[in-house]
């Protein structure tokens, strides 16, 4: 192998750490969890106004709400598996 070869090697696993690290940053994002807790919600109001519930805005907070708490207590769990493993 040249030194060039192992440079430019050097270089790709460098970008690609750097892609990785970045898709695990937005995988753990409190923006992430909000934006897929809202998206829930609009979708969950949507189809209780198709089939005419009576409180579709309250009503739906509920699946919302449960998603974002299960993101907070997943870590914990995750930590307790991981723990267990080794």
């Amino acid at each position: 192998m040249t030194k060039r070869s192992v440079e430019e090697r050097l270089v790709a696993i460098e970008a690609r750490n750097a892609r990785v690290e970045k898709n695990k940053a937005w995988e753990t994002s409190l923006t992430r969890r909000l934006s897929i807790a809202l998206l829930t919600y609009f979708v969950v109001v949507a189809y209780l106004l198709l089939i005419d519930n009576d409180r579709p805005y309250v009503t739906a907070i509920v699946p919302a709400v449960g998603y974002f708490l299960s993101t907070l207590v997943m870590r914990n769990i995750k930590s307790l598996w991981q723990g267990r493993r080794r």
